[in-house]
């Protein structure tokens, strides 16, 4: 059985409120222009690489091109989400690709600096510094800083024999950064920018396999029990670290810096939340969007104004049933997935209890429709793996370098094919656990990993 931390008692009403926002001014500020893109023009084959220094005058121009009028600065909203994405999907418009591209770069800054290094002292963190993190990464000129490093690890227990996965300390899984004043000036809003990384570690390969749903209960004052999210993104994202450490949980750490930022600058100018996650990290920018809306940590009160949250999700998976995609949906989250058609971590968890299956003839819902997951939000589907090549599908590089390069067709470096890619999955499944798992357990594990074999197409 998987046995979820019990959420900590804190004093919400005091913990929220005391961050809540009010009114805030718009300023005019300057911005970026860009001409819209097809997507018949993604649809290339991209080559696994580094996604730094790829196609870079290509973006500069695109961040510099203001021939068409259109200024970031007073279309922001838009771009965030506030219509739905409409009529900037399809065809994919240039201003949003470049936005997707720079918030896609910010999450691969967290592969770029997560070391895994086991004979370095900080092995499973990050390895810089706050105050240049972003500049070892090649992001110093990005117009942010950061302001907050983010921690967590399952509290799991697995089978009747109590084995516990979890662990006392958490690992680096992202940070907060905000905008600096130039760059909200070109932005036309001050930015709270959250970003997690992906999956890395043996407890988070087991967080993501499992496929149970449970209440979300985020609201002391409301549970909601019919809104339900997959089991183990749950527990990485509210189990408690060792209190020695002074962290608490990831959730914890990720409301109260959120709510410090909103509460210092609210005032002053127009403010946007945005979360950017690939993978796992999707899962988790989800969690916590949904976790802002529903505390109100975005609303200012007495003024029915809100603070925009959007996330922008990289190959995510599902999260949610749909009592939870509803709730979102109710609650004005915006989610825009970039997803490649070919990627089995999209289809999971949920991969015949889905979306699809809720209804029977178009008509009829079924008794077991809550118990079925559903992805959120408005998708941007790629296709661009037309050869046997598993080993990019589900690569952040693979993603931003086609976004850069998108009338470039690059040469598909051949691999094994897709038996190379799942067994290599397996492998470090089952020999990177740090414990003896029950065998049925470890069959669980394994046919998770074969239904993603069977989900290519």
């Amino acid at each position: 059985m998987l046995r979820l931390p019990n959420i900590p008692n804190l004093n919400f009403p005091t913990f929220y409120e005391e961050f809540l926002p009010k009114p805030c001014m718009v300023r005019p500020n300057e911005g970026i222009s860009i001409a819209p893109l097809t997507l018949q023009q993604l649809r290339v084959s991209p080559k696994l690489s580094s996604t730094k220094n790829i196609a870079s005058d290509d973006i500069a121009m695109d961040r510099c091109r203001c021939s068409s009028g259109r200024l970031l600065s007073s279309m922001w909203r838009e771009v965030q989400g506030s219509k739905n994405w409409e009529n900037l999907v399809d065809p994919l418009d240039s201003l949003l690709r470049s936005e997707i591209i720079r918030y896609g770069e910010f999450v691969a800054a967290c592969y770029d600096a997560f070391d895994l290094d086991t004979n370095s002292k900080r092995y499973l963190n990050c390895k810089y510094g706050k105050s240049r993190m972003l500049s070892e990464v090649g992001l110093g000129e990005s117009g942010y800083q950061v302001t907050k490093y983010i921690y967590a690890t399952p509290d799991l227990i697995i089978g009747s024999n109590n084995i516990s996965i979890g662990s006392s300390c958490g690992k680096w899984i992202g940070y907060i950064a905000v905008s600096n004043d130039e760059e909200t000036k070109r932005l036309g809003r001050r930015d709270v920018l959250v970003t997690f990384r992906g999956t890395v570690t043996s407890p988070e390969w087991i967080a993501n396999l499992m496929s149970s749903l449970t209440p979300a209960r985020l609201d002391p004052h409301n549970p909601r029990p019919q809104v339900k999210v997959e089991a183990g993104f749950l527990s990485l994202y509210t189990s408690n670290e060792d209190k020695k450490f002074g962290l608490g949980s990831c959730r914890e750490q990720l409301l109260s810096e959120i709510g410090r930022l909103v509460n210092k600058y609210y005032k002053q100018e127009d403010m946007s939340i945005t979360i950017a996650g690939h993978s796992m990290g999707s899962a988790l920018a989800l969690l916590l969007a949904y976790d802002i809306a529903e505390l109100g940590l975005n609303t200012h009160h007495h003024h029915h104004h809100m603070t925009t949250v959007t996330v922008f999700s990289f190959g995510g998976p599902r999260v949610g049933n749909s009592g939870f995609k509803e709730r979102c949906e109710e609650l004005g989250v915006k989610v825009l997935r970039i997803t490649n058609v070919n990627d089995p971590i999209t289809k999971l968890p949920g991969v015949f209890l889905n979306e699809n299956s809720r209804v029977l003839g178009g008509k009829y819902e079924v008794p077991w429709s809550c118990s079925c997951y559903a992805h959120v939000g408005v998708e941007i589907l790629l296709d661009f793996f037309k050869m046997h090549n598993p080993s990019c599908v589900h690569d952040l590089g693979t993603y931003l370098n086609l976004l850069k390069c998108p009338k470039r067709c690059l040469q598909v470096q051949r691999e094994e094919g897709i038996h190379h890619f799942i067994n290599k999955a397996k492998e470090f499944v089952i020999s990177g656990l740090n414990f003896n798992p029950p065998l049925q357990w470890k069959n669980v594990a394994m046919n998770m990993v074969n239904m993603v074999q069977s989900q290519r197409t």
